[in-house]
């Protein structure tokens, strides 16, 4: 579960590290179409398997499959979108989807037992739902910090160039703009 909190906020921070978003390459469609095909052709395959069990580990093993296709699917269309918004709205179906299989798990037991499970399985929910908003506003952070820093080393170039004249203020000013990407 760790590893893919990384994976989408890696995926995240590159996807937000540029100033321009990167347009989808034909490329990127076909996996993101080959990704969801085959977490069908993977739910389709556990569910078979799943029908030859019987109550509710019936039940659990559908709700692991669906779990698992969700997870596939959220993470290739937030890879193919490659937005922060996708990451973190993969993050949430993905722990919405876990909250699910969560809660037939649960069924399995009675009396407080299945009241504590309810009770682990809204609290992980609600852990991984806060964990997505607060790495997305840590990202956003970042990036408006990142770009306070460059605008304001950018104007401390442009202040340097007022030591020169003519063509050579010219070249240095063109310089700042260039490195600055201005």
């Amino acid at each position: 579960m760790r590893t893919s909190h990384a994976f989408l906020l890696i995926g995240a921070a590159l996807a937000w590290a540029g100033s321009a978003r990167a347009q989808a390459v034909p490329d990127a469609k076909t996996a993101y179409e080959q990704a969801r095909a085959t977490a069908e052709a993977n739910y389709k395959a556990a569910k078979a398997r799943c029908d030859l069990i019987a109550g509710n580990p019936h039940d659990l093993c559908i709700a692991e499959a669906k779990a698992a296709r969700v997870r596939v699917e959220e993470e290739a269309e937030a890879a193919y979108k490659n937005t922060l918004s996708a990451y973190t709205q993969a993050r949430m179906r993905i722990a919405s989807a876990n909250f699910d299989r969560d809660k037939v798990r649960c069924a399995a037991v009675t009396g407080n037992d299945r009241d504590v499970c309810l009770e682990q399985a809204k609290a992980t929910l609600v852990a991984a739902q806060a964990d997505a908003k607060a790495d997305r506003k840590s990202i956003e952070a970042r990036l408006d910090a990142r770009e306070d820093k460059l605008a304001a080393q950018y104007r401390v170039a442009i202040e340097k160039c007022d030591a020169y004249a003519g063509a050579v203020k010219d070249q240095c000013v063109n310089a700042a703009k260039t490195q600055f990407g201005k």
